[in-house]
């Protein structure tokens, strides 16, 4: 079956034409066997990672949803899979070479820890800007760290250089079928703890871990169904669908760093034109949302790319044939990203509201405006004040509100009773 873009089912999206058949040659880059092959390799080294009950996500859909927590893996991602089972098929040649990888952050410590698990010399680019925990790691992990470039093609190309110059094999973060069949492993666990799974929803970037999850489950309960999530600013899947072959699209952007790939590639995409029933998009109000619900609800430190099978489960609960098994990729992220997403979720949650009004630049002013705050039990988390401005009067100020709320109707409660008082709430 081909992949589609949407659902017919859900408002504003429509179906892919199918993608022709696979031919013989091509129809099987990774197999069942290699699956299952790469899931003895993985014992002892890849932790069979918990499946939780969502009580929340489940009375949202109607139906049982369970989150299969890779966020919990070694190095915090489902990356170690792949990462170990395609090192552990050089030859001895090419590990006395050793290797090279690119990454912002999961695949780097994947590479790193898998590497010095084989005792293989491992060298990373990551960028220039990469997040300072996310080095760390993948130093204490092992791998020898280089600094490169601002953005991730610029360290990819660094790392493909430094591939020709040294002779270390390059691990590609997707675009490989020993990556695909290690992400798999993922695919059987599943099954093996959610045997009467009917669905599973899980983020896409360049497409590895899509690809393998379809491979292991549609060859063992092909009336499962496979839905993949792309952020909606760095979406290449749907475009790329349409065309029957990979595109890359300009300048993706989402806070989502670890699905945001420009081009699909190639082993993943020809899978998952074959075996994933469906595509999606989310925004990134949804990731945030979803971000918040995971450690809220679910207790669970989830990165924005881990939690976008969440946010489509959010964006639409009633479009999934249930029991759900919602994949949770990764829970590395940075603490400075962790306090912009959860405060931009809950601004999207109707729970932060940030205003703009103009009160008398007098004695008092301010405990007046506070009380008014107090009596609707709105929370101030930071106030400040503007007195010279050419739009304002010479008795007039104007002040900038962050308030945590209880939800869209209690925003509304507070724009009203600050009205009610006489204040002029600016937009």
């Amino acid at each position: 079956m081909a992949a589609r873009v949407g659902d017919e089912d859900v408002p504003g999206t429509s179906p892919l034409p199918p993608i022709p058949p696979l031919s013989p040659a091509a129809s099987a880059p990774v197999t069942l066997d290699d699956v299952r092959e790469a899931q003895k390799m993985l014992s002892g080294v890849a932790r069979t990672t918990v499946m939780e009950s969502s009580r929340t996500l489940s009375a949202l859909a109607g139906t049982p949803v369970h989150l299969k927590c890779e966020n919990l893996q070694r190095t915090g991602s489902f990356k170690v899979r792949g990462a170990y089972v395609r090192i552990a098929g050089l030859t001895e040649a090419e590990r006395a070479a050793g290797v090279v990888a690119a990454s912002a952050g999961n695949h780097a410590q994947g590479v790193a820890l898998a590497a010095s698990l084989l005792g293989v010399r491992s060298t990373v680019f990551m960028p220039e800007g990469a997040p300072l925990p996310k080095v760390a790691a993948t130093r204490e992990y092992g791998a020898e760290v280089r600094l490169h470039g601002e953005v991730v093609d610029e360290t990819l190309r660094a790392a493909k250089d430094w591939a020709e110059r040294t002779g270390a094999v390059f691990i590609h973060p997707f675009d490989h079928p020993d990556i695909i069949a290690g992400q798999g492993t993922v695919g059987l666990e599943i099954l093996e703890q959610c045997p009467e799974v009917r669905t599973i929803v899980v983020g896409i970037g360049g497409g590895g871990l899509a690809a393998g999850i379809a491979v292991a489950v549609k060859a063992l309960r092909p009336d499962v169904r496979i839905v993949g999530v792309q952020a909606a600013g760095a979406a290449a899947y749907p475009p790329s669908l349409r065309a029957g072959h990979p595109v890359s699209i300009p300048a993706p952007a989402t806070m989502a760093d670890g699905i945001k790939v420009g081009r699909p590639g190639d082993v993943p995409f020809r899978i998952i034109g074959d075996l994933v029933d469906e595509v999606r998009t989310v925004s990134e109000d949804e990731l945030s949302s979803a971000l918040l619900l995971c450690l809220e609800r679910a207790k669970l430190v989830v990165e924005p790319a881990g939690a976008s099978p969440v946010a489509a489960l959010l964006a639409a609960p009633g479009s999934f044939e249930g029991p759900v098994v919602a994949v949770l990729s990764g829970g590395n992220v940075d603490p400075l990203l962790m306090q912009r997403v959860l405060r931009h979720g809950m601004a999207a949650a109707g729970r932060y509201l940030s205003l703009r009004l103009r009160l008398t630049d007098r004695p008092g002013a301010l405990a007046a405006l506070l009380e008014v705050l107090s009596a609707v039990d709105a929370n101030v988390l930071d106030i400040s004040h503007v007195r010279t401005d050419p739009r304002l009067g010479l008795t007039e100020a104007e002040v900038e509100l962050h308030l945590e709320t209880m939800g869209p109707e209690h925003c509304a409660e507070v724009g009203a009773a600050l009205r009610e008082a006489g204040y002029l709430v600016m937009p």
